[in-house]
């Protein structure tokens, strides 16, 4: 199933790129350029983004996400959600916890955007599985981006996520906290071609069959590529792969990230 999964997505990326020649318009260069790393510029107003992930790792775990945004009246306001699926090492799949989320261009003045994220995290994901949390829990996350030329762009985030009562399969429960911060820089080889290459590092408590907690950390690299397709009715379509490796305490995971994004007007 999970190696199905990935051919279907590679096979996506290469379908799509095959529409370039007849429905391709003049290039419009892309502001949302990264695949971890949350970039700080909101949806136009009367556009939508419809963005899917899927990251499949040697150990056979995957991961899938579809979010969707939506700018509110204006560029200024933002409501998104995101909807995860998994397959995590305990040989568990299915929906995790779904993010409803906020976000509010604060800064896009010249070069720099700086738009601050809160989230609330709904339980879906059954923790008896190890698929979600058991609790409500909230998360701040501040993106911000820098275009530094014509040819490079870096974004930055720095977050974190509380989540009161997170349970384990046996009941346990305890209140977690999470910090994330990561990088990304991109060179645009031209408007619609970008190489990316980005770092993350997430710390996370889990809590412990004794109802203690201890912390997990993971710091990964993902270098990749990604494309655009801009049609004449506004439609931008923006495949991507990447191929994530894990350093210090993430040493010898690797894997392989698919990206796609839908972005149209409404």
């Amino acid at each position: 199933m999970k190696k199905q999964l990935l051919v279907i997505s590679a096979m996506t990326l290469m379908a799509t790129a095959c529409y370039v020649p007849a429905f391709s318009q003049e290039a419009k260069k892309i502001q949302d350029n990264s695949f971890l790393i949350e970039e700080a510029y909101n949806q136009e107003d009367g556009v939508v983004q419809h963005i899917q992930a899927f990251q499949l790792m040697k150990d056979e775990t995957w991961a899938y996400s579809l979010t969707q945004e939506w700018p509110i009246s204006m560029q200024a306001h933002q409501l998104s959600y995101t909807i995860p699926a998994n397959y995590n090492e305990i040989s568990e799949s299915g929906i995790g916890d779904v993010a409803l989320n906020y976000r509010y261009q604060l800064v896009f003045k010249g070069d720099i955007a700086l738009s601050p994220r809160l989230s609330l995290l709904l339980l879906a994901g059954s923790h008896k599985k190890g698929l979600g949390s058991g609790a409500a829990g909230f998360q701040i996350n501040v993106p911000l981006s820098i275009e530094l030329t014509d040819k490079w762009v870096t974004h930055w985030n720095m977050g974190s996520t509380f989540i009161p009562n997170s349970k384990k399969p046996n009941g346990e429960q305890a209140n977690a906290f999470g910090f994330n911060f990561g990088a990304s820089f991109i060179f645009l080889l031209s408007q619609n071609i970008n190489l990316v290459c980005e770092s993350v590092w997430n710390s996370d408590e889990a809590v412990q069959p004794d109802g203690k907690k201890v912390r997990d950390d993971a710091f990964f690299i993902n270098p990749g590529v990604r494309f655009a397709i801009n049609f004449r009715n506004g439609l931008q379509i923006v495949p991507g792969i990447a191929v994530p490796v894990g350093l210090g305490p993430s040493e010898n995971a690797y894997g392989v990230f698919a990206y796609l994004s839908f972005e149209h007007p409404f």
